[in-house]
């Protein structure tokens, strides 16, 4: 019986590595050669194939679309929509400076070739002075603006104003480059 037994056991083992190596190797070819992966590529390069014949045929009347003017969206300085530009003020001053004068022309002759067009002139200031100061001083620069644009031929149903006072700043600095930003009238496009 001895005999017997060292011939199972060294049967055994040699047949549970063959099936083994087997079972391997086969998985093996079988992940290697799978049809899923030579189908799956031509179905993504297919469908693209069929989608770029029609972008350009729903893209071509957005183009056109696109070709109209659309503004208020982008910001030229300050919060003033392009192309328009804001009105800068000296410290505690509600009066139009003259370096600004070429500013609002150019605006009122935006505003006059758009009649489409509405605006909301917001008037700021710098954190210097309480809070209703500021929002009267806020008042009086927009409706400054407002006038100066009305002088130059732009309607005043047309044009709408309002005081943030010191309540907006553009930049939070405490120094007089931060106030020179914040003390500013700007023009925005209503939609």
């Amino acid at each position: 019986m001895s005999c017997n037994m060292a011939v199972k056991r060294t049967w055994v083992p040699g047949a549970v590595l063959f099936f083994a190596v087997f079972l391997l190797a086969a998985g093996c070819a079988k992940t290697e050669v799978s049809a899923p992966e030579e189908t799956a590529p031509p179905a993504v390069v297919e469908e693209p194939v069929a989608e770029e014949p029609q972008a350009p045929a729903v893209e071509q009347p957005a183009e056109t679309e696109a070709a109209a003017p659309v503004y208020g969206e982008e910001i030229s300085e300050g919060r003033t929509h392009a192309p328009m530009l804001p009105v800068y003020f000296d410290f505690d001053k509600y009066n139009i400076r003259d370096d600004m004068k070429g500013r609002l022309e150019d605006d009122a002759r935006f505003l006059l070739d758009h009649p489409e067009i509405r605006i909301e002139v917001q008037g700021n200031c710098d954190e210097r002075g309480t809070n209703e100061y500021n929002l009267a001083l806020g008042e009086r620069r927009a409706k400054s603006i407002k006038d100066y644009l009305v002088n130059l031929g732009v309607a005043a149903d047309r044009i709408e104003t309002v005081s943030f006072g010191e309540e907006r700043p553009l930049d939070p600095g405490h120094n007089e480059e931060a106030w020179a930003k914040n003390r500013r009238g700007d023009l925005v496009i209503l939609k």
